[in-house]
């Protein structure tokens, strides 16, 4: 019981067809390769930017999205769909390479075989399995696309050619089996290892041995040619995300997650800031576009898309795509949209759940960095004048910045320049020293710090906003304006820990400020009073609490933070129902990627869709961690008419009830 020399070649195969088949093959490579040289050439006109750090985690990462399916397995059904096909194709493959290599070189160079006894009965049976198995999975991801369809799925050419060939190359290779079994192994204890085939050979023996014998070498060649044929459609067609896709894999950004490349203001050389044309973006980004299955759940996580907005991160990659392969000399800006490009959060919902790792947010940042360093273009009058305001106040809020301390007078701290002796720097942010609802958190934070003994400081007038919202919109040089202004007045003072009640300025302390100099430790303050929980050093009374909690876009997605602030809520007897959308999964509250500082005039408003999925969960108190989540969500509440049903609190309010 073997795969044998006479078995493969008594059906009609001889050395003869050896030349014609591997100069067939060696031609479609070639011609592969050649296009693929194409699309690499459109790739380079791109800027550069350095992705072979740490080379092994690459490989890892590339392993495991690549061979093992680790961000296609995040979606059930269409994921598991999708690996198992995946690797159901992948094991015809190695399979037709063994016999190959046993059939065409071991076996009839050298009488060597490696396809015997048990192990070929095995290898049967799994090649059989596999194949099953694959035709039903893409018989599922076929009527998903073209019979449920559901809604955002795009449908291209592109798709009919891929469903067209794997089909024909998946059943003809079983009518090869089935034809060469009819003829070499009917009947024999060998045929019920590849039961599939047995099927097709039963289907077929009744032809007759001359037409098997036809039928099996015209099938054969035909089963060859769909294979050349798939591999020259591979740098031609969607396809090629075999290929891109798990490279992207290798060229992901290392971290930190979601930081922006700070751009050199003072490089002469530079004639334009952000990105309006293709060779403005990098390699990275236009290879995105290859590297994009169209999977659209980018898009059905996006909460802009999910609000009637007129942004898609799948389509705006792919109009990118588009464009540097057809017409770069064009606009990037005007062929995305520019309310596009304003609509988004820069939630990273889309790059989080992206099988892919396209990184979409920091085209669209780059987008918005043109528009406002070249063309000195805003979303809305708001937000212009927001940025006006901070240019002289220091924040967007138009509040004086002297008055910038005043909300921690009866609270007996100190700023840094009355005393610079303190355990932590407590960045306090816009929100909470101007806004009213806001300053209540600041209070309770450092109430809860007072009571573990924590000696806490403030700048006070001498802080200015972190610059993340403008950074955002893309005002980059406000942006670092204000970052150098803080980051000198801090390194004054020789801080130990910095911490903020803001993830915006946690996220841009900790991350974007290294780039200028800071280099001091950072901590959001939900991190850190677990840790004077866990130390014992705060003390908290519990209660009775039933609540949903929102895991706020910049403390999640961007930072990973996740589990420090529910330990928090179910130290004081806090009980979550969490929402449909939670964690890693979280809906955004709509006031990240600067949008803080502009109306909502677009589509329906997202704090309304959010505060409604939290009544859903069954609470009446929605807790947040972040000033801009609170505000939008007191808005929200107000906007969507759940007065009455639910009401938003900060977990330092919760807490310091507590105490």
């Amino acid at each position: 019981m073997e795969l044998t020399r006479e078995i493969y070649w008594n059906v009609g195969h001889g050395v003869a067809t050896l030349l014609p088949m591997y100069l067939l093959t060696l031609a479609a490579i070639g011609l592969t390769v050649y296009l693929s040289v194409q699309r690499i050439k459109v790739y380079r006109q791109g800027q550069s930017l350095e992705r072979s750090n740490e080379l092994p985690r690459r490989v890892v990462a590339m392993i495991k999205s690549g061979v093992l399916q680790s961000r296609v397995l995040r979606v059930r059904g269409p994921g598991v769909a999708h690996g198992l096909f995946f690797w159901s194709f992948c094991l015809l493959f190695l399979g037709t390479c063994l016999i190959v290599v046993q059939a065409d070189f071991t076996d009839l160079l050298f009488d060597v075989r490696f396809l015997t006894g048990n192990f070929y009965l095995v290898f049967s049976l799994v090649l059989d399995i596999a194949g099953l198995t694959a035709i039903v999975m893409l018989s599922g991801l076929f009527i998903r696309r073209y019979v449920v369809r559901p809604a955002g799925l795009e449908i291209r050419r592109d798709d009919a050619i891929m469903h067209g060939l794997l089909f024909a190359i998946l059943i003809s290779g079983f009518i090869i089996e089935g034809t060469r079994m009819a003829v070499t192994e009917l009947g024999t204890p060998l045929a019920s290892w590849s039961p599939v085939g047995l099927l097709v050979a039963k289907a077929f023996s009744g032809l007759g041995e001359p037409v098997l014998r036809i039928l099996h070498l015209t099938i054969w060649w035909f089963h060859l040619l769909l294979t050349m044929a798939f591999l020259v459609a591979i740098p031609l067609t969607k396809l090629r995300h075999m290929v891109t896709t798990s490279l992207n894999a290798l060229f992901v950004d290392l971290g930190p997650t979601g930081k922006l490349a700070t751009i050199d203001l003072e490089n002469e050389e530079v004639e334009s800031f952000g990105a309006d044309k293709v060779a403005d973006l990098t390699w990275k980004d236009l290879f995105d576009s290859d590297a994009c299955t169209l999977c659209k759940r980018c898009q059905d996580r996006c909460p802009a898309y999910n609000t009637d907005k007129p942004l898609s991160p799948m389509t705006l990659v792919n109009r990118i795509g588009e464009i540097a392969f057809k017409t770069p000399e064009i606009s990037l800006i005007e062929a995305c949209d520019k309310d596009a490009i304003w609509s988004c959060t820069t939630c990273r919902a889309c790059e989080e759940i992206c099988p892919a790792a396209v990184e979409h947010v920091s085209k669209i940042v780059d987008m918005r960095r043109n528009l406002v360093l070249m063309e000195g273009e805003f979303p809305g009058e708001e937000v212009m004048t927001a940025m006006e305001q901070t240019e002289v106040n220091g924040n967007p809020l138009g509040m004086g910045y002297a008055a910038r301390g005043d909300w921690s007078e009866d609270l007996g701290i100190k700023t840094l320049a009355e005393d610079a002796e303190v355990d932590i720097l407590y960045f306090v942010g816009c929100y909470a020293s101007f806004d009213k609802r806001n300053i209540n958190i600041a209070k309770a934070f450092v109430q809860l710090c007072q009571a573990a003994g924590v000696r806490v400081g403030i700048l006070g007038k001498e802080e200015k906003c972190c610059g993340e919202p403008m950074r955002k919109m893309g005002n980059e040089y406000l942006y670092q304006t204000l970052a150098m202004e803080n980051i000198e007045r801090i390194k004054d003072y020789n801080v130990a820990e910095i911490v903020t009640s803001c993830p915006h300025c946690f996220n841009t302390l900790n991350k974007d400020y290294r780039d200028l100099g800071l280099d001091i430790p950072v901590s959001h303050y939900t991190s850190y009073l677990d840790r004077l929980l866990q130390s014992q050093r705060l003390k908290l009374k519990t209660g009775a609490l039933v609540c949903t909690y929102h895991d706020s876009c910049y403390l999640g997605r961007h930072n990973g933070i996740y589990d420090a602030p529910r330990r928090l809520i179910k130290a004081v007897g806090g009980q979550i129902l969490e929402m449909e959308k939670s964690r890693s999964e979280a809906f955004c509250c709509s006031a990240g990627g600067g949008r803080i500082l502009a109306e909502e005039k677009l589509g329906s408003r997202i704090n309304h869709r959010r505060v409604e999925m939290a009544a859903e969960s069954g609470s009446d108190t929605l807790i947040s961690n972040c000033p801009f989540c609170l505000t939008m969500f007191e808005d929200g509440v107000k906007g969507a008419g759940l007065e009455g049903r639910i009401i938003s609190k900060d977990i330092a309010e919760v807490l310091v009830e507590q105490l």
